[in-house]
């Protein structure tokens, strides 16, 4: 996940809270460790190290959390993709800034990326891949899971509000402030990052951001992101923001990713993915703001298509 966590809690017991919170923060040291893609100990680094050749067994937690992957995946229509890993390391957006790869090297990677390249056996939790070369990137959606895990530890623990982070593109709304309905989260501007845009009301809920911009590069003027699109092999280009809220950070993560890549043209997608799923995409096009979903209001300033 490689990202910042930090969470707020609320409640009368400053050492239950503690306990809680720090209890939390274990659980996503614990998953980090679980699902990283960079640690070598991880169960997806022994996956990506052994599937080609074997079968691999994996606990029962990151089976379920591979199989909910591959039925986002069919959702989004390969839009979102945790095999992506061989394209972005193909850009140099893997412990790097971001190159402009040749056409032979992004046609060699895309033939290793696709799900229809990995076996998932329920029988006995096992992964396995069809081809050399294939590896599993859960960063799209590990962080959501990782979020969601730790606010089940906090209601254990009794706690009903709380404000929980991953590097601020995934925040989960537990319950709500005491002086306040709802926890009021800020979606940053996508052409001007760092300034507020418009703001949602979260309760119970987990609101995603996925854009462009952050780790990119540029090169004549255009700008390459570090969102690859498995179908195409290339960066992102049809949108510029994607934000999605949903009861599930899991979900969130992964399908603000999916929508981005889906670009203006997946909109339609929002009212079948979630019933009451808030969501928007936003792109410019030719100079002007576009903008589609439903739930999330843009500021009355900007134009809508």
């Amino acid at each position: 996940m490689a990202t910042r966590f930090e969470l707020i809690l609320h409640g009368p017991n400053p050492v239950s809270l503690r306990a809680a919170g720090e209890a939390a923060l274990d659980e996503i040291d614990r998953l980090e460790a679980q699902l990283s893609l960079y640690r070598p100990s991880s169960e997806i680094a022994h996956v990506n190290a052994r599937a080609a050749q074997e079968a691999v067994r994996v606990t029962p937690a990151v089976f379920s959390l591979l199989e909910h992957a591959r039925r986002l995946n069919q959702e989004t229509k390969g839009a979102f993709d945790i095999t992506i890993a061989p394209l972005v390391r193909c850009w140099g957006f893997m412990n790097g800034t971001g190159r402009t790869p040749s056409p032979v090297e992004i046609e060699q990677a895309r033939s290793v990326v696709g799900m229809h390249l990995v076996q998932l056996n329920s029988e006995d939790s096992t992964v396995r891949f069809l081809r050399a070369g294939v590896m599993l990137d859960l960063g799209a959606i590990g962080k959501g899971y990782a979020i969601d895990q730790a606010v089940e530890i906090l209601r254990e623990a009794g706690i009903t509000s709380a404000l929980l982070h991953g590097g601020t593109s995934t925040v989960y709304g537990l319950g709500h402030p005491a002086d306040a309905k709802h926890w009021s989260v800020a979606i940053e501007n996508p052409f001007d990052p760092g300034e507020p845009w418009t703001l949602v009301n979260l309760k119970d809920e987990s609101l995603s951001v996925s854009a462009t911009r952050g780790r990119s590069f540029e090169v004549d003027g255009k700008i390459f992101g570090h969102v690859i699109d498995s179908r195409t092999g290339a960066p992102v280009s049809g949108a510029d923001l994607a934000a999605v809220i949903l009861p599930s950070a899991t979900e969130t993560d992964a399908l603000s990713t999916g929508l981005l890549t889906l670009g203006l043209e997946g909109a339609s997608l929002i009212p079948e993915l979630r019933p009451g799923m808030r969501a928007l995409v936003v792109a410019r096009k030719d100079k002007q703001l576009c903008a589609e979903g439903r739930g999330i209001d843009l500021p009355e300033s900007w134009n809508k298509r």
